[in-house]
């Protein structure tokens, strides 16, 4: 590489750059593995930062006969007496569901190539299944195990021409072909290869090639110590760089070291060192770059973890809890919570991953059918990696059924982490990219991240821990809006979803306020759908009916999309507007509507509600006539952690212009009736890393304009507040006693959390509850008291919606 240094080297490679063939080439003279070690670490470390992968997976060898003979290889055979050539389907689906059961989000198939070409055994087992070639029969079992378990299918079927990887794409989140060399003499006679037609290298690369144009992301690699030079990796490796340059689609290259096996004609053949390993996994690092996996089986060099790690790996490839490595038995998985010290030790954290990596899940118009990417949706978080346990938003799910991500050693947060967050105490404004790196915190970085937010916490507010009494009374579900991520509301277009269409007229209203105040509320809290019959002047008779019941009760009502419908159908300007509502007797606004304030998502998920710039316009408006509102995020759908940055970003602004938001309140999306879920076009809601994070991050974000940070108990659980309470929330909300909008979406944590049980959960983190108002001051003494003392709620009336609204007319 002439006078190149491979520090120098390293610099180009972060910078964009790439090695040209003859320096690429150049490598094979450097024997100097710890500098190019240092240096295709740091490439590594710019594309994938801390974190190292891993995909927890069930191994289904479909058949281990194959048409080919290579010399090192005891995964294939021969028929055998009494032995089946295929696994049948209640087989498969057996080993998947096992895996299903265990955690695995991944169903790999590995089989041989083409049997039915060289075995009559083959042949005749295909037509009695009903198919007449071996990749017709895998199609059919990957379509069987992703409808009965979800767990995602990837394909390594070897040598396939372009239709045929087209007709698995539609069953499959991903496939694979080892290269293993790109040197034509190791197909001769004497060489490893000698009979074995699919592993000539051009019908390989032939087959990455077709990969490419069919849009399939894939996995190759090479094996090493099969007889090649290390001029010959770096060819196989230029090869593979090419056909990814032309396409994008490899995803992954594994880096695979040869182990002889016994009774094999390379059984006395010599491996490679662990040296010679790390020497090309460094040299693939820096001959593909930074955006390109590069991978090592983890069974195969096990004590050579860290220094596979120290050489630029970023991805252990797939481990399972359930079956062996069928193509290397002799090498067991190391456990999940092993790899995950054996990662800590070299400083990075260990990470679940789906059989699709994210940049290619972001894009699944163009990488996945459209059949399966609902699939992979299912199982991804935010950040397109894979949820790490079974805890979704809303579910009452028993702890003893959540498969837990193991817990492994703290990692010490790295310089820029912990520059970021001392800025934050030294008054410095964290930016968008700031922001997107908190939210991509694990492990013990991101419980470093919400132990910063607590302590921030502790020193703004303090150790009380506040809640209001409140009702929720939602007037109407009826709405002209199609939401997809809403199964609240009722339309024409939503009539299948859960309840009915109903509206409640200005005596239940008034009744539902008198007896919330009875119980010790000081706060109702009105929302609903946009009725199509509704004007401006029904949310001012609403309001009146509430005033008229109990004068002293505080009204928390109507969204900025109420606000706006409101006001244009009188015609009024949306301040004069506001006026009249707080004239009406409106003390303050939810800042509900938001959902995430950045119109690339709501195009997908609210196309026809109101914009970002008119909910900023709308909030800013109620401040200026001096009514403040609460201000709200609903994350974990579409969105990714970008779209969280600028939404904690826009929110700063707002409040730096006048002040009037009281509070943060994170909402994850909750997903089971969601329409756009139905259809499967979102994910199941953010991952408890990432709902636990938001509550540490927009602590941090939001500092120090927003000093009150909401938990739902409705979203999260008890077991939730008690987490999000340790990370920077210091406010459990309403103890609402009609929670009607998260139930209607599959949420099961209740329509009321009374103050006994409030004040519980508070006192057990070792906090003060404190009881307030909606503003913030304290609940007034006999209301606290008679909240303590409440008798339980009559039986609530929802007439069903007519044809017109009953509430416009008196209206």
């Amino acid at each position: 590489m002439g006078a190149i240094s491979s520090e120098a080297v390293a610099d180009r490679l972060i910078a964009g750059g790439r090695l040209a063939r003859d320096e690429a080439l150049a490598l094979g003279g450097m024997e100097d593995v710890a500098a190019l070690a240092a240096a295709a670490a740091r490439v590594r470390d710019a594309g994938f930062g801390d974190i190292v992968t891993v995909s927890r997976k069930v191994f289904i060898p479909l058949t281990q006969l194959c048409r080919d003979v290579c010399h090192y290889c005891t995964f294939a055979h021969p028929p055998r007496r009494g032995e089946r050539a295929f696994l049948t389907p209640d087989e498969v689906l057996a080993i998947a569901r096992a895996g299903a059961r265990a955690g695995c989000d991944e169903a790999l198939f590995t089989l041989g190539d083409k049997p039915e070409v060289r075995y009559r055994q083959a042949r005749g087992e295909l037509a009695a299944l009903g198919h007449e070639t071996t990749l017709s029969y895998l199609a059919a079992m990957a379509k069987l195990v992703l409808e009965e378990t979800g767990l995602l299918p990837h394909l390594n079927a070897g040598v396939m021409g372009e239709e045929d990887l087209a007709a698995l794409r539609a069953v499959s989140v991903s496939q694979g072909t080892m290269v293993e060399t790109t040197a034509e003499r190791l197909s001769r006679r004497g060489g490893p290869h000698f009979g074995s037609p699919d592993k000539h290298p051009a019908v390989r690369l032939a087959t990455l090639e077709a990969a490419g144009r069919a849009r399939v992301p894939f996995t190759t690699g090479l094996l090493i110590g099969i007889g090649e030079t290390r001029y010959e990796r770096i060819e196989a490796l230029l090869a593979i760089r090419d056909a990814h340059e032309r396409h994008g689609h490899v995803q992954e290259v594994i880096i695979q070291n040869f182990r002889a096996k016994p009774g094999t004609r390379m059984a006395d053949a010599p491996e490679p060192s662990l040296d010679d390993h790390l020497w090309t996994v460094a040299v693939a690092r820096l001959v593909l770059g930074s955006e390109v996996s590069i991978q090592a089986p983890p069974n195969l060099q096990p004590d050579g973890l860290k220094a596979l790690i120290d050489a630029g790996i970023n991805d252990w490839g797939g481990v399972s809890p359930v079956t062996p490595d069928h193509v290397n038995p002799e090498a067991p998985w190391p456990a999940l919570a092993a790899l995950g010290v054996a990662t800590a030790r070299a400083g990075k954290v260990l990470a679940p991953r789906l059989a699709i990596y994210p940049r290619y899940l972001e894009a699944s118009k163009r990488w996945l059918d459209a059949r399966v990417a609902p699939h992979a949706l299912r199982r991804a978080d935010s950040g397109g990696l894979a949820q790490e346990s079974g805890w979704r938003v809303g579910a009452a799910i028993r702890e003893e059924r959540i498969v837990e991500w193991p817990a492994a050693p703290a990692v010490p947060p790295n310089a820029g982490l912990t520059a970021l967050l001392d800025g934050v105490f030294a008054g410095r404004t964290l930016g968008e990219g700031a922001i997107v790196r908190l939210f991509e915190a694990r492990g013990g970085q991101a419980k470093f991240v919400c132990e910063a937010a607590d302590a921030l916490r502790r020193e703004v507010v303090g150790d009380d821990v506040s809640y209001v009494v409140t009702r929720n009374i939602n007037y109407t579900n009826v709405c002209a809006y199609r939401c997809g991520f809403c199964a609240f509301s009722k339309g024409r277009a939503n009539e299948h979803l859960r309840g009915r269409p109903y509206e409640l007229d200005l005596g239940e209203i008034a009744r539902r306020t008198l007896e919330a105040w009875e119980r010790g509320a000081t706060e109702v809290c009105m929302q609903g759908g946009i009725h199509p019959d509704f004007s401006g002047e029904t949310y001012l008779a609403i309001l009146r009916a509430v005033k008229r019941a109990v004068p002293s009760m505080h009204v928390h009502a109507f969204s900025p999309l109420e606000v706006r419908h409101g006001a244009a159908t009188l015609g009024l300007p949306i301040a004069e507007f506001l006026v009249r509502l707080r004239q009406a007797g409106l003390g303050s606004l939810p800042g509900t509507a938001a959902e995430i304030l950045d119109d690339e998502v709501r195009a997908i998920i609210c196309p026809d509600k109101l914009n970002t710039a008119e909910w900023l316009e709308t909030a800013g408006a109620a401040h200026r006539v001096g009514l403040k509102t609460t201000s709200t995020i609903m994350f974990g759908h579409v969105d990714g952690y970008r779209h969280w940055g600028r939404h904690l970003m826009r929110l700063r602004a707002l409040q730096a212009e006048i002040g009037g938001i009281t509070e943060f309140v994170p909402l994850p999306f909750l997903h089971m009736e969601a329409p756009l879920y139905l259809k499967g076009g979102t994910r199941q809601g953010p991952s408890h890393r990432e709902a636990i994070l938001m509550h540490a991050v927009a602590r941090l974000a939001l500092h120090p304009l927003i000093t009150n940070i909401q938990a739902s108990w409705v979203k999260l659980g008890e077991a939730g507040l008690a987490a999000a309470l340790r990370s920077g929330a210091n406010d459990l909300g309403g103890t609402l006693m009609n929670e009607s909008i998260s139930r209607a979406a599959g949420g099961a944590h209740g329509q009321e959390m009374p103050p006994e049980r409030m004040q519980a959960t508070i006192r057990a983190l070792g906090r003060q509850p404190r009881p307030r108002t909606t503003l913030y001051a304290d609940a007034p003494e006999g209301q606290t008291a008679r909240s303590f003392a409440a008798a339980p709620l009559s039986a609530s009336i929802e007439p069903a919606a007519g044809r017109r609204s009953r509430i416009a007319k008196v209206g």
